[in-house]
């Protein structure tokens, strides 16, 4: 027998800022508890982005402690949690010796770009960029950095650690959702190494189709398939947990943090979106089972399948890469605020950005520009700009970026979007979701219960076939209570803060380039290589000096 709430669904969600382990109530999905560390990470070189696999597992088994000592001090009886979820960073990946359970090497996350220029070599020559039209038709997703494929082999050709573990038949690749199950259901005794389609999706490996790994993907990109996990659909019961508090209870569900909030939003059918406001940006939009191969930047994606025999539902996907990454950036970086709520408050004691735009594009643009060289610029300072406007600037990047995917999500789905559902951390600020219903022109509607990419991953796991305890289909979107922010600027206003937003952009794009790209310095500061810049201003200014005294003799 259940406890006073009934049966419980525990969601670990692993994400790029911080792990958090949380627990829902199965019959109406409300939030008990939940433990929350925040994670660091490292940029060892200029666009590496890399994070300690071990903090990122032992993060999260401190998180389960702390949230079972919670439940206990409410008088809720651990055992009452029928089954967990995981929901986790999507494209990170992680390299592991299987006889030792130790990384590798660090986790290489989603925002690294340690390897563009081998995206600018395949995209500069027309063969390879036939080859790169042909694996998109395949995987769904354009050759980027942002992807886990490329990451995987750079790891597996650069890494001795890894190269020596794969030859001895030691080494096992995956996302984190594979490292989290595989250490969660045994480690190197019987861990299971397994992965969701959601999360396959991602990795450029995957066939969009057919949701198994691809023999012309994993060849083309180099990388063993019996070091891949198995894929498997998103909500079924994987294994159990073998190494906390909970030991014995069934990890039945597995999402991307994206897709996952898809499911936590009630997006069940063809044409709703959500968008999720964390570290990056993430807008989903349900196409049902039609796979939609998009013109304009958008990602084809697999949104969920929620059990081996259950369908499966696409989704176009527009993805930024810098949101609330850019607010953390001016905290820790600048020094600009000592915390987010100083940062918001500094954004909010200006009424408007003052003309200060901030394209935040740190690892490049992506969707829809999908621009490795873009690098990031604050543009229209004067001498009346403020920290507060700043601040603001970057707040409205977030509300921009947004609606650039949101126009091209509306050339694509055929119905322009009247609403935009939204979760995530940065929702909470009622500021910035009316800022993003003034840009979009559009309502936003914010639920009240904003942890929704946990709470998909709790609905995969507790509606999983033997698990049972959660009636996905019981839910209505319509009876839960949401603020919904309206637009309260004019459109000629939208139209022209968001034609100077694309100047913006414009002038951040071609920033860096490879440098066999890389141009010869201006003729207007060193007209030939063999003269110096000095000599030839000074032969110009006698030049000046001859014309005027032929002038006055003249006359």
């Amino acid at each position: 027998m259940a406890g006073k709430h009934g049966p419980l669904v525990g969601s670990l969600d692993q994400g790029t800022s911080s792990s958090r382990f949380l627990v829902f109530a199965a019959n109406n999905g409300e939030l008990l508890t939940y433990h929350q560390i925040e994670i660091p990470r490292s940029c060892p070189k200029e666009g590496w982005v890399e994070q300690d696999a071990k903090i990122l597992l032992n993060s999260t088994l401190s998180c389960v402690d702390k949230t079972v000592e919670n439940l206990r001090k409410l008088g809720v009886d651990p055992s009452d949690i029928k089954a967990i979820g995981i929901t986790n960073q999507r494209e990170t990946i992680i390299a592991w010796d299987k006889l030792t359970g130790e990384p590798l090497y660090n986790a290489i996350v989603w925002l690294d770009t340690r390897t563009a220029s081998e995206v600018d070599e395949i995209l500069g020559n027309p063969t390879t960029k036939a080859q790169a039209e042909r694996i998109r038709r395949l995987c769904g997703l354009p050759m980027s950095t942002y992807f886990s494929a490329l990451k995987m082999k750079w790891m597996l050709e650069k890494v001795p650690a890894v190269k020596s573990a794969v030859e001895e038949d030691r080494c096992l690749l995956g996302t984190v959702d594979s490292w989290l199950l595989w250490n969660l259901t045994g480690g190197k005794a019987d861990g299971l190494h397994l992965t969701d389609v959601t999360n396959a999706s991602r990795t450029m490996l995957m066939n969009i189709e057919t949701l198994q790994w691809d023999p012309y993907l994993c060849n083309y990109f180099k990388i063993p398939m019996k070091l891949l996990p198995a894929i498997r659909s998103s909500s079924e019961i994987y294994g159990h947990m073998s190494r906390t508090v909970l030991t014995g209870v069934p990890i039945s569900g597995i999402l991307g943090d994206q897709q996952a909030a898809l499911v936590g939003q009630m997006c069940f059918k063809p044409g709703q979106a959500k968008c999720t406001y964390g570290t990056g940006c993430f807008l989903l939009f349900n196409t049902g089972n039609q796979i939609v191969n998009s013109a304009h930047g958008l990602l084809t994606t697999v949104g969920y399948k929620l059990g081996p025999n259950k369908p499966t539902v696409y989704a176009l996907e527009g993805s930024v890469a810098v949101a609330g990454a850019s607010i953390r950036w001016l905290r820790d970086n600048l020094g600009l605020g000592k915390s987010y709520e100083e940062l918001s408050d500094m954004a909010n004691s200006v009424p408007d950005s003052g003309g200060v735009y901030f394209v935040p594009a740190f690892s490049g643009l992506f969707a829809p520009y999908w621009r490795p060289d873009a690098r990031g610029i604050i543009c229209g300072l004067t001498e009346h700009s403020t920290k507060g406007h700043i601040a603001r600037a970057s707040y409205e990047a977030v509300a921009f970026q947004v609606k650039d995917v949101l126009e091209a999500m509306n050339q694509e789905g055929g119905h322009p979007l009247t609403s935009l559902r939204v979760d995530g951390g940065m929702t909470i600020s009622d500021s910035l979701m009316q800022l993003q219903s003034d840009i979009l022109g559009i309502d936003t509607v914010r639920p009240s219960m904003s942890e929704t990419t946990a709470l998909g991953a709790a609905m995969a796991a507790g509606s999983a076939e033997g698990i049972n305890v959660w009636d996905i289909n019981s839910e209505d979107y319509s009876k839960i209570i949401s603020d919904v922010f309206e637009p309260k600027i004019t459109q000629h206003e939208r139209d022209e803060r968001y034609w100077r937003w694309k100047e913006a952009v414009k002038r951040s794009c071609g920033w860096e380039v490879h440098p066999d790209q890389k141009k010869p310095a201006d003729k207007r500061y060193y007209i030939n290589r063999s003269i110096p810049v000095s000599l030839y201003f000074i032969g110009t200014f006698a030049l000046l000096v001859i014309s005027a005294h032929m002038s006055s003799m003249k006359k």
